[in-house]
């Protein structure tokens, strides 16, 4: 039995190769003209906190740099999950960016049980910055240093209380740290919102929460509420009365919130590295960096592959903390 080779006529093969020749091309020359339409910069969480307000004076600067609209859009939910999952899904054009928080490496053993992943779903373009939490008590506490806290949960496990904005916040995983590096025992009590906390917190009903400067400042500066320590290695320079945290004698209890760009998985590098580049040059003028300084973000600029090693440092971090204490938000 013989067989024949099959022959593509000549117009055939000639025709494949122009096809294949154009694809790339046109690929390139969209890169080239990038960006050409606005561009959509998802935010997970509110209008008016503090990650709305960074995206809107980051998109502001990259939208004058890049002599294109940047839109932001506020996407909440689920400690940032429902923007991030938003995101990831959006077509990875380099026309829709996120500005994620702590969520981003968090959320990940916060949320077993979901099929999305924001480690493996999106690729990072940028850090932003970060913010230490504040621990801060009532004017009338007893406690005048993180060591009374300590000393009071050691001595009666249980009774000390500290409030949160929710299960999974960033005040309630920065807690849940200094209970994992003093070997105490505190109560939680989660609200609904940072708001409503705060609230029982100057009313002396809970005994203390983690805030960030954000936050905080207006009910320090009306003497609502007492710092007794920064949460970091270093003090922060808006409060330069509160010691930090490894100053106080406690290295290992480090909480902050912090911010980054990312972008759908599958984003071509040269469109990602383009919007690092944008972000970090808006992020270091002068009239950027004075707003971040009033809020007590230090900011750091880096590559995206800086950025990755970040996350997935924090989300190692955390994923101890949250397994350690047994937290679930699903």
């Amino acid at each position: 039995m013989t067989s024949a080779r099959f022959r593509a006529p000549a117009w055939l093969a000639a025709l494949s190769l122009a096809v294949a020749a154009v694809v790339p091309m046109g690929a390139a020359q969209a890169q080239a003209n990038y960006p050409d339409k606005p561009i959509r910069m998802v935010v997970p969480f509110p209008p008016g906190g503090a990650v709305d307000i960074l995206g809107r004076l980051v998109a502001q600067h990259i939208g004058q740099q890049m002599n294109q609209s940047i839109v932001v859009e506020n996407r909440s939910g689920a400690n940032g999950s429902v923007g991030n999952e938003a995101a990831a899904k959006a077509p990875a054009d380099g026309y829709t960016i996120l500005l994620g928080a702590n969520g981003l490496a968090t959320n990940v053993a916060l949320y077993p049980k979901r099929p999305f992943s924001e480690l493996q779903s999106l690729t990072p373009i940028a850090y932003v910055g970060s913010s230490p939490l504040i621990m801060m008590v009532p004017a009338g506490s007893p406690a005048k240093s993180l060591k009374d806290i300590v000393d009071a949960a050691k001595a009666d496990p249980g009774k000390i209380s500290y409030a949160s904005a929710g299960p999974g916040s960033s005040a309630h995983l920065g807690s849940e740290l200094l209970k994992y590096v003093t070997k105490t025992n505190m109560l939680h009590v989660p609200y609904k919102g940072g708001a409503p906390a705060i609230v029982d917190l100057t009313a002396g009903r809970v005994d203390f929460m983690l805030l960030d400067p954000v936050q905080g400042l207006s009910q320090l500066q009306s003497g609502r509420l007492r710092g007794l320590v920064v949460a970091s290695k270093d003090r922060l320079a808006l409060l330069p009365n509160v010691p930090s945290a490894a100053e106080a004698g406690f290295p290992d209890f480090e909480a902050s919130v912090w911010w980054g760009f990312m972008a759908p998985k599958g984003t071509p590098p040269e469109i990602v590295s383009r919007l690092n580049a944008e972000i970090n040059k808006a992020l270091t003028s002068p009239d950027a960096q004075k707003v971040l300084a009033g809020m007590g973000v230090t900011t750091k600029p880096g590559s995206p592959e800086d950025f990755g090693k970040y996350l997935n440092a924090e989300a190692a971090k955390w994923a101890t903390v949250i397994k350690s204490a047994g937290i679930t938000a699903d």
